[in-house]
């Protein structure tokens, strides 16, 4: 089970390592001014029934750096992002998880999207506008993308759907009030809701990491 075609996004891939009637699909998004190297890292601590897909955002930032938008941030924090970007990359994203699905003969009940930081806006955003897209989405460190709340899919759609959320208590680059955002405005919808805070900075801990994990491979 290989990818052999092009995707709308540059990614790399590492097949099942188990042989399953009904393999899942797990893509992983990196954070700002990273690449589709980043997450790969992690493939081998993902769930053996798992076909995993690094996929490369598509704005570059310099050398091997990319973004999945841009954006900008004023002197008191308040961050202003380049809304035609996001919204590309978002349809891109949903082209790409189509076209993989398709391909691997992987529904969307057994996909997973996930992402840190900036990637991490992306696996929440698609979760939160394409619930019938996938089965369920894994944030660490991230943000909810107050843009994104007037395309939100209906509550009734997210039924079924689950959700995971980690964050560093004492990460600087993205606030643990963000975390806590995320968390109550998705616990008004009826989606399973998995969310833990780490002792970390804007990493991806061990103990986290294998918690994550851990969710990943109980799902159903």
């Amino acid at each position: 089970m290989t990818l052999t075609t092009k995707l709308p996004l540059e990614f790399l891939q590492r097949e099942p390592q188990a042989q399953t009637a009904d393999p899942w699909l797990l893509v992983l998004m990196h954070g700002v001014g990273s690449n589709e190297q980043d997450l790969f890292g992690l493939a081998a601590y993902v769930p053996p029934q798992f076909h995993v897909l690094s996929l490369r955002a598509p704005y570059p930032m310099g050398v091997q750096a990319n973004a999945w938008f841009h954006f900008t941030v004023d002197t008191n924090g308040t961050r202003h992002i380049d809304v035609a970007q996001e919204r590309a990359s978002r349809e891109s994203l949903e082209r790409t998880l189509a076209q993989a699905q398709q391909e691997l003969g992987i529904g969307a009940e057994r996909t997973v999207v996930a992402g840190f930081s900036q990637g991490g806006i992306m696996a929440l955003s698609t979760l939160l506008t394409r619930p019938q897209s996938l089965r369920a989405a894994m944030v660490w460190h991230s943000r909810l993308l107050p843009e994104i709340k007037q395309f939100q899919a209906p509550a009734g759609q997210f039924a079924g759907k689950s959700l995971w959320i980690s964050h560093g208590t004492y990460d600087n680059v993205i606030p643990l009030t963000s975390a806590h955002t995320m968390r109550d405005h998705v616990q008004a919808l009826p989606l399973g809701l998995a969310y833990h805070e780490y002792a970390s900075a804007h990493e991806i801990r061990p103990d986290e990491l294998q918690a994550s994990m851990q969710w990943l491979g109980h799902l159903r």
